[in-house]
């Protein structure tokens, strides 16, 4: 039997309430899926009450049973990806206006201190909005300094360039 709302639309008559499958891996979290949902109301105003049997334990995701080692796969997955698109980028960087075997030499001619420096000037920019806006002003700042003094930023950076090659050449 279907009824109909004040506004002429049908409406599905209740059934028995709908309990979540657990046998398999889900997304949801366990508190949404020991719940019960009623059908026929719409998707906004469903009645959810919690399930009274007792479930099995969701299962992890991942390749390991084990979440510590999942995570630890994960991470040095993305580092690893992070540092193969990094290379790539700089790579691109530099190769406008180098041949890629001088960009090589350049990018292993840097110094430590200068990996440091960079990484941890990143790590501010990203751990908050603030450090992100002293980052990003100051890379602004400094883009519009080297743009007023263009020849001789040109000069200076070329130097230091041709500088970091040499150092990358030795190794």
């Amino acid at each position: 039997m279907e009824t109909r709302t004040m506004a002429g639309r049908k409406e599905a008559e209740p059934t028995a309430p709908l309990t979540v499958d657990v046998d398999r891996p889900s997304p949801l979290p366990l508190d949404v899926q020991q719940a019960q949902v009623t059908p026929g109301l719409s998707p906004g105003l469903r009645y959810v009450k919690r399930a009274d049997s007792k479930l099995p334990a969701a299962r992890v995701l991942g390749p390991s049973p084990n979440p510590a080692t999942n995570l630890a796969i994960a991470d040095i997955a993305l580092r690893a990806t992070s540092l193969i698109a990094r290379q790539a980028v700089e790579r691109a960087l530099l190769g406008r206006a180098y041949a890629p075997r001088k960009a090589r030499q350049i990018l292993r001619g840097r110094s430590m201190a200068q990996v440091l420096l960079h990484r941890s000037i990143a790590k501010v920019a990203m751990r908050s909005i603030p450090g992100a806006l002293v980052v990003g002003g100051s890379l602004i700042a400094k883009t519009l300094y080297d743009r007023h003094k263009e020849h001789k930023a040109a000069a200076s950076g070329a130097a230091k360039l041709a500088e970091m090659a040499e150092d990358g050449a030795q190794d």
